[in-house]
């Protein structure tokens, strides 16, 4: 996995982090007070493996987040969680590291998740084992393989992460299947998540932002088929978060079209596949009203 794909997942699984306890934690509604927040901590991971950096290292596909447990015993607990591409002989012990240093500087409850996200999967066990003269440590976590989930069994979950558990997975059939078959696959990721009626536009905003990037095709013509069809599927108070990020993903699919050109695109995109006025096309794209009605014209006009 690419490090910018790496922060592209890290991003998901904070925008669904609530889902994503659901997800791994049956019982998470009764576990955690999820009305209360989670804290990423990101600086205090640097802090506490400041060697990674010094070798050139990086902890972006890790997190730490503080959490409020239901518990009355405990005010919060940590949840650290891997997330990793790759098979490494020294995870393990390395998992047990990065345990022992947080449990020293916190001293409050930790569950620990390795979450697998490449095509091979970890030969060894989720486990750390040390012995020597009669001094014995096991140390055991969770551990999870985004191939361990049927297509099937994600979507009938109406679980956010688990669409992003989904979009994980296709995006390994990358340059493996037809680019039209994976945008078709991908559009389904959209319209299950628009269908199930339970996010607002920011949420959609998002997930969709992270979807076209992260299952990214080069196509231009499939893009704007992806943007035309999820715009479909919206309505009404969501078309215009659905527009808005349409927008956003469109001016950034490369700077050697030019300026001009994609916001050609942004306007021809919005008069298709959306009953909005001219007025409110042109605020969308940030041109003028005079730019939309020329490129509904057919003319080539000038920003």
């Amino acid at each position: 996995m690419r490090k910018k794909d790496d922060v592209l997942l890290k991003s998901a699984f904070e925008e669904s982090f609530a889902d994503l306890l659901r997800f791994f934690f049956h019982d998470a509604d009764n576990l955690f007070e999820m009305d209360r927040g989670f804290e990423f901590m990101d600086k205090e991971l640097v802090e506490l493996f400041p060697e990674l950096h010094k070798k050139g290292g990086n902890r972006v596909a890790d997190m730490l987040v503080k959490i409020h447990s239901k518990d009355g015993s405990q005010k919060w607990m940590l949840i650290h969680i891997e997330i990793q591409s790759q098979p490494d002989p020294g995870f393990s012990k390395r998992m047990f590291q990065y345990f022992y240093r947080i449990y020293d500087r916190y001293e409050v409850p930790i569950s620990a998740l390795a979450i697998f996200t490449g095509i091979k999967r970890p030969q060894e066990n989720s486990a750390f084992s040390y012995h020597c003269l009669g001094t014995k440590v096991q140390y055991e976590y969770n551990v999870h393989h985004i191939l361990d989930y049927s297509e099937e069994r994600l979507l009938a979950m109406n679980n956010l992460f688990a669409l992003v558990v989904l979009a994980a997975q296709k995006a390994l059939f990358f340059g493996k299947i037809p680019e039209q078959e994976l945008a078709e696959q991908r559009l389904g990721i959209a319209r299950a998540l628009i269908e199930s009626n339970r996010y607002d536009n920011e949420k959609i905003k998002h997930f969709l932002f992270f979807l076209k990037r992260f299952i990214y095709i080069e196509n231009h013509e499939i893009n704007n088929n992806f943007d035309r069809q999820t715009s479909l599927l919206t309505e009404n108070q969501k078309a215009m978060g659905i527009m808005e990020t349409i927008y956003m993903l469109t001016r950034e699919e490369g700077v050697e079209e030019g300026e001009e050109k994609k916001s050609i695109e942004v306007v021809k995109n919005l008069l298709q596949s959306t009953d909005f006025d001219l007025k409110r096309i042109a605020a969308i794209a940030g041109v003028s009203k005079k730019f939309v009605l020329k490129v509904k014209a057919g003319n080539s006009p000038k920003l």
